[in-house]
């Protein structure tokens, strides 16, 4: 099977009600971090703009952030926060054209494919689901994005509890399937507790057996690495050879590390402002194409409301960014399946032993 990138297929602009719309309005922001009344939010879906009698794509986009038509003529998507005094902020609340803004949720469906049928039996997704076509499809999409994409993985702390699933990412690192991983500090903990003493949170990573005073491992990896004052320094102070970010560190591939108020530590490169943390992950996603959250409930929703559908390539094509959430909780994977049928896919289990079936189904175990 050979992967297939779906056609983005963008408005008729020739129908009357784009070219009777009027342009769209913009008001100044005339204090920092201060949006004008009325300003029109973004959602994750493509949105075009009428400036100047011509409609424009915000190439970049989020939810729930304003739109700036910047001096450079381009529409610039900003978080409110970040709004400065002085910036062009568009204005308005519909979104099918009638005030020069239009909403395209519909971009990279085929007219062809909808079904004759309204009537669906499942409309959720459960432990009850067949998720086999959909791990056929990420091993085809993941071939792809090797060679053409960026792929983002969200991981929570149950990875580093696992020896083979350690290993299985590991490998993900090593043979090219990650280009940046946002964790907390939890995740690279335990991870480097793993690679030290084959524990995490005292218990040996495969057998799950408690070890004798194994309550400190944790503790003492994270002032080890507090003591060489940074992960890559640890690694080589302590001769790690193994585990996630042993892996990224060894391959260069970027991590965003954010805190929480729960906390060990924390570790040097956790980033302990939260909007310090969001701007950095927000860094990261921006190059995103495929992105994949694992098992973390409050990182997979943070990203999901800060990934847009689609990315504007360097060619001005428009491809959609896919969206992949994993965890043995029913409630997680749902809460985002509002995204559309393209971007997000959701699978119920743990990640465990979703990683060891992609592991597999891409040959490298």
């Amino acid at each position: 099977m050979l992967f297939r990138m779906p056609v983005y297929r963008e408005p008729d602009f020739a129908q009357d009600k784009f070219s009777q719309s009027p342009d769209a309005v913009w008001e100044t922001v005339t204090a920092d971090g201060v949006a004008p009344e009325n300003y029109h939010s973004t959602s994750m879906f493509p949105e075009y703009f009428k400036i100047q009698g011509q409609w424009m794509l915000a190439k970049e986009s989020r939810m729930d952030s304003s739109v700036v038509y910047g001096e450079d003529g381009e529409l610039h998507v900003v978080e409110n926060r970040n709004l400065k005094r002085g910036d062009r902020v568009i204005i308005g609340r519909t979104e099918n054209a009638e005030e020069g803004i239009y909403l395209h949720s519909t971009g990279f469906e085929n007219p062809a494919d909808e079904a004759g049928d309204q009537f669906v039996f499942r409309q959720g997704r459960s432990r009850e689901t067949s998720f086999a076509r959909d791990y056929d499809r990420l091993f085809e999409l993941l071939r792809y994005e090797r060679e053409h994409g960026h792929v983002i993985w969200v991981m929570g702390p149950a990875f580093a509890f696992d020896a083979d699933a350690r290993r299985a990412m590991e490998a993900m690192v090593e043979n090219g399937y990650v280009d940046g991983l946002m964790a907390g500090n939890a995740l690279a903990t335990h991870d480097l507790e793993g690679a030290m003493f084959h524990t995490a949170l005292g218990q040996d990573i495969y057998t799950q057996k408690s070890q004798p005073n194994g309550h400190y491992n944790h503790l003492d990896v994270i002032n080890r690495v507090r003591k060489s004052g940074s992960i890559p320094q640890f690694i080589e102070d302590y001769g790690i050879d193994n585990g996630i970010m042993y892996s990224c560190v060894k391959n260069k591939v970027p991590f965003v590390l954010t805190g929480s108020i729960r906390d060990d530590g924390p570790l040097p490169e956790v980033i302990g402002d939260v909007y310090q943390g969001q701007t950095a992950m927000r860094s990261m996603v921006k190059k995103a194409t495929t992105v994949i959250c694992l098992a973390t409930m409050l990182h997979t929703i943070a990203t999901g409301n800060m990934t847009p559908s689609y990315r504007v390539m360097e060619d001005g094509t428009v491809r959609p960014v896919f969206l992949y959430t994993v965890d043995a909780d029913e409630f997680v994977v749902n809460k985002l399946l509002d995204r559309g049928s393209l971007s997000a896919t959701t699978i119920v289990t743990n990640v465990q032993d979703f990683i060891m079936i992609v592991a597999k189904g891409l040959g490298l175990m």
